[in-house]
């Protein structure tokens, strides 16, 4: 009698789900919104971050070029 008794359960838990899944979607889709705004900035700053090393290896490179044309 254990699942008799767990099964009104169950019901009232799928019946639950039914009727928050237009909530769910709408909170899924707002969450779905803020996860693209973080994903953009977050390549933004892999970016520019990219973007700053190559710079700062490009003037080592410089300078050990010149450094080695000067000596």
């Amino acid at each position: 009698m254990p699942s008799s008794s767990r099964q009104p359960e169950r019901e009232t838990e799928a019946g639950r789900a039914m009727s928050d899944t237009d909530g769910n979607k709408e909170r899924d889709r707002e969450i779905a919104r803020n996860e693209e705004v973080r994903q953009t900035t977050g390549d933004i700053r892999v970016s520019a971050s990219a973007i700053v090393f190559a710079v700062i290896i490009a003037v080592i490179v410089v300078g050990v070029v010149w450094a080695w044309i000067k000596r």
